[in-house]
């Protein structure tokens, strides 16, 4: 059901690294049929992207006025839903603001001795891209942790694209966009709607940035407008790490390595420990859990294909290896997680303690969910306020700052060869 390995075997590393492979944004044929729906969408606006809707989605609409959800259509959404599921979006979309204020930068400025003043102006991404699935499941906590953010930072228009199979909605969703300040929403979704934010149509505007996880063909047409608009990122299959000390419930340990397997097939979910026993009980635990799991044929594939209990000499090792894999979501169900915080080195957010499992994460506690996958959380963040808000740089040079900046940049740009460089400063120094 799920792969075993120990470290102690002589082709440990071999069997991780075929264990960890994901090239699924480097198909050949998706690249060829993204390509093609982004040209069509170019000549073609709304007409190809109302024709992509009706063949991919089944949705019955003649035109885009059938693929728009008006502003009240949201507020219509959030007071239909019952009390609990509204005030759970309420004090989760609570939770996220407050967490993503911290992170709002404003405009500064110093100024030196001579007069010289520097620094550096944030100014806010004008208009935005959300992009949110709506295939195997739907993710009203996606559009909280994609809209909230950028609506912190200041972004004025944030256009929201969400597919809807056979033209069904999710009131959730919907009521997400309500509280987190979504402007405009198109139910329109795939590759098309990814070229549509990028380009523009006759009905959809063109905007600076897009946001937003979504499938394979999602990713690569994200990967393919990139220049002619900002993305956040490609994302990769969801994971999640856990380095466990062997003392946790192991129904618990089993449920949150469910938690990923269940986003879909490609999801990956490994468990690192020292205790082989306690990896005995937890495969048991999975055996034991599984049946009762409404996605137990998704979950059921990706622990094959791609899960993994680890055996490690000590959580030490357990440390390095998480390391290795740079992992998306990593648990630290252990008796002391503070103490190992300092030699965690990638890791795109860090769950402390057995009572912190992931789906708090994913939901409410206020942290982004929107992680970096695949390894990349070796040079990668997660989403927050500082990926919709820009920065310019202020230089305003004194008199006195020319004469003596004046004479560096002629300096330097003689030994570089550009004589204008060197001339334009020299005609600032009195």
């Amino acid at each position: 059901m799920i792969t075993r390995l120990s470290t102690q075997q002589t082709d440990f590393q071999d069997k991780l690294s075929n264990l960890l492979a994901w090239e699924g944004v480097s198909n050949a044929d998706v690249v060829q049929i993204v390509d093609d729906i982004i040209a069509n969408i170019k000549a073609n606006g709304d007409t190809a992207l109302v024709d992509y809707s009706i063949k991919f989605d089944g949705v019955n609409a003649a035109n885009m006025s059938d693929l728009t959800i008006a502003l009240p259509a949201l507020k219509t959404a959030f007071e239909s839903l019952d009390n609990k599921e509204k005030t759970a979006l309420q004090i989760a979309a609570d939770r996220v603001r407050f967490y993503h204020e911290k992170q709002h930068q404003d405009t500064w400025t110093y100024a030196e001795d001579n007069g010289t003043v520097l620094g550096q102006k944030i100014t806010p991404i004008e208009r935005v891209g959300l992009y949110v699935p709506g295939g195997k499941a739907a993710y009203p906590s996606s559009v909280l942790m994609n809209a909230i953010p950028a609506k912190v930072a200041g972004v004025q228009d944030l256009i929201m694209v969400v597919p809807t199979p056979n033209g069904v909605t999710n009131p959730l969703v919907l009521a997400a966009a309500y509280i987190s300040g979504v402007t405009q929403v198109f139910t329109v979704g795939g590759a098309q709607a990814i070229a549509a934010l990028a380009y523009g149509t006759q009905t959809i505007p063109k905007v600076d940035k897009i946001v937003g996880p979504g499938n394979i063909f999602v990713a690569t047409a994200k990967r393919a407008v990139f220049g002619q608009v900002g993305i956040d990122m490609i994302a990769g299959p969801s994971e999640i790490l856990i380095i466990c000390d062997g003392k946790t419930d192991p129904d618990w340990i089993a449920m949150d390595l469910f938690s990923q397997a269940e986003h879909d097939e490609d999801a990956q979910s490994i468990l690192l420990c020292p205790d082989k026993d306690f990896i005995n009980k937890v495969e048991k635990s999975i055996e034991k859990l599984l049946p009762t799991m409404d996605r137990k044929a998704i979950i059921a594939k990706a622990l094959k294909d791609r899960g993994a209990l680890i055996h490690t000499k000590d959580i030490n090792e357990a440390i390095a290896i998480s390391n290795q894999i740079a992992p998306e979501h990593l648990e630290l169900s252990v008796e002391n997680p503070k103490a190992m915080l300092d030699n965690i080195k990638h890791a795109g957010a860090i769950f402390m303690g057995r009572n912190t499992c992931e789906a708090l994460g994913d939901y409410c506690a206020g942290p982004n969910h929107v992680l970096p996958t695949s390894g990349t959380a070796r040079f990668s963040s997660p989403l927050g306020v500082y990926d919709f808000q820009k920065k310019s740089s202020l230089i305003m040079v004194s008199d006195q700052g020319a004469n003596t900046l004046g004479e560096i940049a002629a300096t330097l740009a003689d030994g570089e060869g550009l004589q204008a460089h060197a001339q334009s400063a020299r005609y600032r120094i009195k």
